[in-house]
């Protein structure tokens, strides 16, 4: 009781609020994100005190991951990694003329999601780390190798087409220098090429630089469809809501568990639950026409994962992603070591993160829907403005990610091939979804054959195996009825 009385004063309370609006702003605005928000913000939070400090940089977190859904709606290009899938059926519902109501279930399902990952790290985040903790490199490489299997389900009807797109992916990753060795691969003696390509250029390239190519071989010049805006409550029904439970909860669980995983993220979870939500549909065909259960499960998990990846940093002091590595700094300022001894030394301040979570989920969520009709607006603006706005921020964002010139080059060369993708009707998603696990994947196998010093123990540990037996057996699963599906149309 005395951990509620303490953040529900003023200064807390504004603190939050300003941290929530902040990160929304970050996430929605494309090449922004929530890790530049927290890393921005947090020299403020030296003079402050811990509580504060802390729920600031919370606040910002949970504000960026949630923002992002924001663009990803409205223009078809994620504002954040952690919103990748949303674009696939957030985007095409929006122009489908329902842009509020894939904004509103966004929004609350983002919150659920948020309040899941919360109340998991509050219960049984010891559990949690301890499992986790019981994951090597076998394993790592072991449920990464499982992710990738899961190409085939984001084949959209042509399976060749997917895996050209997933080699793409994965070819383009290996640009640069390798784990393990620091080898140089593919970089034909090009010093810009060393460091790679990011993932924040690709993103951008693939989505808005496409988009304005689309718009202007298409002649799209005087603006999105003006749609009367109508939403009745949520956006959904209750019996939607009911009819979704189990791709809610697969999706929560999909994020929670991507995000106990070190390292890995929001972006992954969301792409993972969304393969997986569609991989396990009755109708797959609906996935990317603009289908609730797209929103739901990509929205759902990476805001899932946000309580996920705070489970290893309280439990383990161990940073779940890019984001929780400076929360862990700002800790740190603030004499706070985190660990398994941080419930017994610090067990007050974990309560109070847990508060100022569930405080700054519902200021979001609040924001958010009231701002609906303002976000709604936006599609009024003449296209060839709004993308012009949105390529320059865009342009901005990527160069001030890693302050390179030669990451906006990338995002002009990314745009090209996601526009030459578009034309081909090439599916983009297993392309991300290659690029974004090739190095996890890569890193994890070659520390695990350095570690044992030879491959039989990736078959022979139990979780390991687990994952490479279900992989294969997926893939050769989805073979086997594209194989069917090519026959019976050869047939008739």
């Amino acid at each position: 009781m005395d951990e509620i009385l303490t953040m529900f004063n003023g200064a807390t309370l504004l603190l939050i609020l300003l941290g929530s609006i902040v990160g929304i702003v970050f996430g929605a605005i494309p090449g922004l994100n929530a890790t530049m928000a927290v890393a921005l913000c947090l020299p403020f939070t030296y003079g402050m005190d811990s509580v504060n400090g802390v729920s600031l940089l919370l606040a910002l977190y949970l504000g960026g991951i949630s923002g992002g859904l924001i663009s990803a709606v409205l223009l078809r290009i994620p504002g954040t990694p952690g919103s990748l899938a949303t674009v696939w059926d957030g985007g095409k519902m929006a122009e489908n003329g329902e842009p509020g109501r894939a904004l509103g279930i966004g929004i609350t399902y983002s919150f659920i999601g948020n309040i899941f990952g919360i109340l998991c790290m509050a219960l049984i985040a010891p559990q949690l780390a301890n499992f986790a903790s019981r994951f090597g490199p076998c394993e790592y490489f072991a449920l990464i190798f499982f992710a990738l299997t899961l190409i085939s389900s984001l084949s959209e009807g042509d399976m060749v087409k997917a895996l050209i797109s997933g080699c793409a992916g994965l070819i383009v990753s290996m640009v640069g220098v390798a784990p393990m060795d620091n080898a140089r691969r593919f970089t034909f003696d090009i010093p810009d090429l060393n460091g790679g390509f990011a993932l924040i250029s690709m993103m951008i390239g693939f989505f808005a630089i496409t988009e304005v190519l689309d718009s202007v071989k298409d002649k799209q010049v005087k603006g999105y469809q003006k749609v009367k805006f109508a939403m009745r409550g949520l956006g959904f029904t209750l019996r939607e809501f009911i009819d979704q439970l189990g791709n809610m909860f697969r999706a929560a669980f999909v994020g929670l568990g991507i995000g106990i995983l070190p390292g890995i993220g929001a972006t992954a979870a969301n792409i993972l639950a969304y393969v997986t939500c569609k991989s396990t549909s009755k109708h797959p065909e609906r996935f990317g026409t603009g289908s609730i259960d797209g929103i739901i499960a990509s929205e759902t998990s990476n805001n899932a994962c946000c309580g996920g990846t705070l489970i290893p940093l309280i439990a383990l002091g161990i940073p779940g992603d890019a984001v929780t590595a400076i929360v862990l700094g700002g800790l740190m300022i603030h004499g706070i070591v985190p660990g398994p001894e941080m419930f017994v030394t610090n067990g007050a301040l974990i309560n109070d993160m847990i508060i100022a979570c569930i405080i700054a989920s519902i200021l979001i969520f609040a924001l958010q829907f009231f701002a609906i009709h303002f976000f709604v607006k936006m599609l009024y603006l003449p296209k060839s403005i709004l993308l012009s706005v949105v390529a320059c921020l865009c342009i901005v964002g990527a160069y001030a990610n890693n302050n390179r010139i030669f990451d906006i080059y990338a995002v002009l060369l990314f745009g090209a091939l996601g526009f030459a993708f578009r034309r081909l009707k090439i599916p983009t998603a297993p392309f991300m979804l290659a690029f974004i696990l090739e190095n996890y994947c890569e890193t994890y196998l070659r520390r695990g054959l350095a570690t044992y010093g030879s491959i039989d123990q990736f078959f022979t540990r139990p979780i390991s195996a687990a994952f490479i037996i279900v992989g294969v057996v997926s893939m050769l699963y989805r073979i086997y009825k594209n194989y069917k599906k090519n026959r019976g149309n050869l047939a008739v």
